[in-house]
């Protein structure tokens, strides 16, 4: 479209000449941070294009233009932009894309129309329920996205998508875009953040789509009489990805699948468990800005002096036993009220124990109420504190996530990184992090424990307490251990880099 464009093109030909090419990727989310965030998927939409940007390729991604993104921030320009139509039932819905450039080979592209992305919150409405009009929403974006492209002349060789939301896509490729030139060697990838949520709709709506209802069946876009736009992504993508490779072994069975493990496993060739990383820029302990005292790998003092300023923050004792931490949602499958259940033994023992977050109003008050029988044992803050939950990484010893599932996790990572032991379940990208500590061969980075009981949990806590209190010499080659893995974002887009050519190599066929 522009020199700009080409000469951000030509650099990275230039820094990939003599290797294999780096791909022009487009990755395609309905949230991204630091421009608008609900969860943990715009953390990965906003990281994982820096990576791939900084590793040579040219990267653009496309995100709502929400009446919450502050433009002037931002710089978003008001005027110009890509003009696009798209049909939605009987109506020509029309709508402009705006660009930024944040850095080199990143281009950040922002679809703009009023009706669907001008009001108040992201999925849902000022009452937490959600938008009525969310197929449409989606389905509309998906198009301008897929028309915005082709305005601008230069295909990509992959389109990444997000969850159910830009389900779509894929479909939209094999359907009513699959006779379109401009997208004859363009490829497609799903990615499934979390398999509870697949975007189900009434087929009442299913007009809004603007394709033939020949792919309204069970071996389409219907799911047990309703319309599933994740499954229209799972069903037409060349590549399917989950965030960790246990994620994408369990949505294959009858309770991780939701409904769609039949149709995972007749793709299962096509599914791949890419681990999501970790911002080392934002998440490093020699550069934190949060934390009271930096520290490394090599020069761990700065560790011991962040948990004597947290312990005096959070009106700890000073004890002999471990601090154990929980930064968390209180909420379902996060396995909160095993803990709760376990506290009492645990903290008899000589543990320490801090939490940071909120949800089930039960379980806040059951944390709360354990503060209060051991006074100067226990603190718990209810709520969320960015600054505070980088000073529990750093003064903490264990973190504990005994979670029922968890597709990926980035708190035992974060916790690996700042020399915290992590305890965690053996599920999803918990499992694939973190590996048990054994003490014969010096070998693992944390604790981990399989059933998912009050009893197994008690168990592994113990474990840890007892190898803290009388074993540090191991304990600190253990913690060292993990701070040397790499868990980044770089690692993360190696990977998607060698499937993108994988799905660029049969995209449009």
């Amino acid at each position: 479209m522009s020199s700009k464009k080409k000469t951000a093109t030509s650099g990275s030909k230039k820094r990939t000449a003599g290797k294999e090419k780096t791909p022009d990727v487009v990755i395609v989310s309905s949230e991204a941070w630091p421009w608008v965030k609900t969860g943990g998927l715009a953390d990965v939409a906003g990281a994982l294009p820096r990576a791939m940007a900084q590793a040579g390729a040219r990267v653009r991604l496309f995100v709502p233009l929400y009446k919450s993104i502050d433009r002037k921030k931002f710089k978003i320009p008001s005027r110009g932009g890509v003009k696009f139509r798209v049909p939605v039932s009987a109506r020509i819905m029309e709508g402009t894309a705006h660009m930024i450039s944040p850095s080199d080979n990143l281009e950040v592209w922002f679809i703009e129309q009023e009706q669907y992305f001008g009001r108040e919150g992201v999925y849902l409405d000022p009452t937490g329920h959600d938008y009525p009009d969310n197929l449409e929403r989606f389905a509309f974006f998906s198009r301008a996205v897929l028309e915005t492209l082709i305005a601008s002349g230069q295909p990509p060789d992959i389109i990444h998508c997000n969850d159910w939301q830009t389900g779509m896509i894929p479909a939209y490729l094999k359907t009513i875009y699959a006779g379109v030139p401009f997208f004859k060697n363009t490829g497609s990838l799903i990615t499934i953040h979390n398999m509870g949520y697949q975007g189900r709709f009434h087929p009442s709506q299913w007009h809004l789509l603007g394709i033939s209802w020949d792919h309204f069946h069970p071996g389409g876009l219907e799911c047990y009489g309703h319309i599933n736009l994740l499954k229209g992504g799972l069903i037409h993508a060349d590549i399917i990805t989950t965030v960790s490779p246990t994620y994408s072994q369990e949505i294959l069975t009858p309770d991780g699948g939701f409904g769609l493990d039949g149709l995972l496993l007749h793709r299962v060739d096509r599914l791949h468990g890419v681990l999501n990383g970790i911002d080392t820029q934002e998440w490093n302990p020699a550069t934190d800005q949060l934390i009271p005292h930096n520290f490394n790998r090599s020069d761990m003092a700065g560790k011991a002096l962040c948990k004597t300023e947290l312990l005096r923050n959070m009106r700890l004792d000073r004890g002999e036993g471990p601090l154990m931490a929980v930064v968390s949602r209180l909420a379902d499958g996060k396995g909160m009220e095993l803990l709760a259940d376990c506290l009492d033994p645990m903290l008899a023992k000589g543990a320490q124990f801090l939490l940071l977050g909120s949800g089930d109003k039960a379980l806040e008050q059951r944390f709360k109420q354990l503060a209060v029988s051991w006074p100067g044992q226990v603190s718990v803050t209810i709520g969320y504190d960015e600054a505070l939950s980088h000073s529990i990484q750093a003064g903490s010893d264990m973190l504990l996530v005994p979670s029922r599932y968890e597709p990926c996790g980035l708190t035992q990572m974060y916790a690996l990184a700042y020399g915290t032991a992590p305890l965690v379940r053996a599920t999803g990208g918990l499992n694939d992090t973190v590996r048990q500590y054994d003490r014969a061969t010096g070998e693992g980075n944390g604790f981990k424990f399989d059933e998912y009981s009050k009893e197994a949990l008690l168990a592994k806590a113990l474990e840890g307490i007892e190898f803290y209190l009388t074993d540090r010499r191991n304990w600190n080659k253990m913690v060292k251990m993990g701070m040397g893995e790499d868990n980044s974002w770089g690692r993360s887009a190696r990977k998607y880099f060698s499937l993108y050519r994988l799905a660029s190599s049969s995209g449009g066929k």
